[in-house]
């Protein structure tokens, strides 16, 4: 019978920003990727923000993986069902890291986005860390099941909640988006807010943009 055993060990990991981080900044972004994304790219979405006052900050899931079969495309995944509780907290432990080394000096300006699978590490890595932010953005993904109202009765009465999704996003099914809203709202109650932009499973910034009135 094979045994299955656990080592511990250092590593390197890269992520990506996109603008500076200056007097000029007013708001720092945390953004997660979706499955298939590489952050170098991911962080391209979010060119249309001002970019002397937005600064993004763009970590990179670990597990990178071809996307075709010509093996010419790269994508990456946050986690799988595979050993996901130790791998969660490698994820977490990198994602601190990250913010370490961006050494942000006024949260109070933090917007932290979620994109598809991404959604998940982004209310995992809030809830788990206490990380206090001004916006939170829930855009296109899924909840995880295991969180509870009291991981967040830390956060400030200010900070706001999004869920946004495409209308035609054919992961995000009516049946799917009712278990996300009741989800969400046993979460984060009143400050949630539910908004649908025309389209499918796509990152919409410039819809964002809009609501947020950046």
């Amino acid at each position: 019978m094979a045994l299955e055993k656990r080592v511990t060990y250092k590593a390197s990991a890269s992520y990506s920003t996109l603008n500076n981080y200056d007097h000029k900044t007013l708001n720092v972004w945390m953004v997660f990727h979706g499955m298939g994304h590489l952050s170098r790219y991911f962080a391209r979405f979010f060119s249309t923000l001002d970019p002397e006052t937005n600064y993004i900050i763009a970590p990179q899931a670990p597990s990178k993986y071809y996307l075709n079969t010509d093996s010419k495309h790269v994508g990456a995944s946050w986690l799988t069902r595979e050993d996901t509780l130790a791998e969660t907290k490698n994820v977490l432990a990198y994602v601190d890291a990250v913010w370490e080394a961006e050494n942000i000096t006024n949260p109070s300006s933090l917007f932290i986005l979620g994109y598809s699978q991404g959604v998940s590490i982004a209310t995992r890595w809030i809830a788990s860390r206490k990380i206090q932010c001004k916006q939170l953005v829930l855009h296109s993904g899924g909840i995880p099941k295991e969180l509870k109202p009291e991981d967040f009765n830390y956060m400030d009465a200010s900070t706001k909640v999004l869920f946004m999704h495409g209308d035609q996003d054919p992961y995000i099914t009516p049946t799917r988006l009712s278990e996300e809203i009741k989800r969400g709202s046993s979460l984060f109650g009143s400050r949630m807010e539910v908004r649908s932009f025309e389209g499918g499973h796509e990152v919409n910034i410039d819809f964002l943009q809009n609501i947020l009135q950046l």
